[in-house]
């Protein structure tokens, strides 16, 4: 599985769609004036501006670490990026017959730009449309294996005419062969879309095994490690865990949540879990250090150690290692990037000053 950063739709298509309130780009780019310092949505209701004061982002968080500031109309901040209502209904249709093969002029039928599509599925999923749709099916394949239908059985419910092709693309994507999936435990994975950007899911039937920014550079490395080292088949796919983490992000983002119920599963080494398990005790609105982390531990001296384990943490803002600063008071290092974290930090903070408020 190759995630891929964000690559922006052309400049002039983007000015169009900017200028035109153009919904079917929410969640694509955000579009940042100069002369205001205020960062929007595509479909933004407000005064448009020249197209020469305008500059865009793929993230809201590059707007807000540019110096930008989030618009009071359209709210490029709340959790509201989600998947534009073009995509959703493509979603359901393909929930609703798996085994359609979505062409080009199929797509257009729909009103589906294929190019757009394809862009998109890119910056939000990773992979092209149709990667993820025979990822899909594969995934429904490997449910099937582990179920105990034949490989044969499976192969041809899934729309492959040869076994040795079913089994190449098998072996491809989930770095097993399907002879193998029976007793290998399905990792599945979904997108979800935050005020800072796409992040991708990944939970088995323990709990979630990843939460993580699909732009973080170390991501790859880290699917690859869930495959290798611990096993795991990767697909696109749904459970009860990947349901409730969506709906939990959703409310930390609004400041209306500061623990998570979410079950978690923490493959790792037994020095990782309990700095990880340290993690679980900051409280929300509150830093500590490396350092401090350490001695926790009972090892005053092994603060390199602790931040090797904090940056291996796959449960970005669960396990949260943004609330883990310098002895200095300074921003140290963060996986999703320094703007994040402070964004994080001045939320919780935020979220905490107002509960004081109401408490008198």
């Amino acid at each position: 599985m190759n995630l891929q950063n964000a690559v922006l739709p052309p400049h002039a298509e983007m000015v169009r769609a900017m200028l035109e309130r153009d919904t079917a780009y929410e969640g694509v780019f955000f579009t940042a004036v100069k002369t205001t310092g205020i960062f929007c949505r595509p479909g933004c209701t407000a005064r448009k501006p020249k197209p020469e004061n305008v500059e865009f982002f793929a993230h809201a968080d590059e707007a807000m670490s540019a110096g930008y500031r989030a618009c009071l109309r359209c709210k490029p901040l709340d959790a509201a990026a989600i998947a534009p209502d073009w995509v959703q209904r493509l979603l359901k249709s393909v929930d609703a017959d798996p085994d359609l093969r979505w062409s080009d002029a199929q797509l257009l039928a729909e009103g589906i730009e294929p190019l757009k599509l394809r862009r998109w599925f890119k910056q939000h999923f990773g992979m092209t449309f149709h990667a993820w749709l025979r990822s899909r099916r594969l995934g429904i394949a490997l449910g099937g294996i582990k179920q105990g239908e034949s490989i044969d059985n499976a192969a041809f419910d899934s729309g492959y005419e040869s076994l040795s092709g079913f089994r190449d693309a098998f072996q491809k994507s989930f770095h097993i062969t399907p002879g193998r999936a029976a007793h290998s435990e399905p990792l599945l994975f979904t997108r979800l879309t935050t005020p800072l950007g796409p992040m991708i899911a990944m939970a088995e039937q323990r709990g979630l095994v990843l939460l993580e920014f699909l732009d973080r550079p170390a991501l790859t490395k880290e699917i690859e490690e869930l495959q290798n080292r611990y096993g795991y088949a990767v697909a696109p796919g749904h459970n009860g865990h990947l349901q409730q983490i969506e709906e939990e992000l959703a409310q930390y983002f609004a400041g209306k949540r500061t623990e998570f119920n979410v079950p978690l599963h923490l493959p790792g080494s037994a020095f990782a879990r309990q700095v990880w398990a340290e993690l679980m005790k900051i409280p929300y609105g509150q830093t500590t250090t490396y350092g401090a982390i350490a001695a926790q531990l009972g090892k005053p001296g092994a603060s390199r150690a602790v931040g090797l384990a904090n940056g291996q943490n796959r449960l970005a803002i669960i396990l949260p290692c943004h609330r883990v600063i310098g002895a200095d008071g300074s921003l140290t290092g963060y996986g999703g990037g320094q703007p994040r974290k402070a964004f994080l930090l001045r939320l919780e903070s935020a979220a905490v000053q107002i509960t004081e408020q109401l408490a008198f």
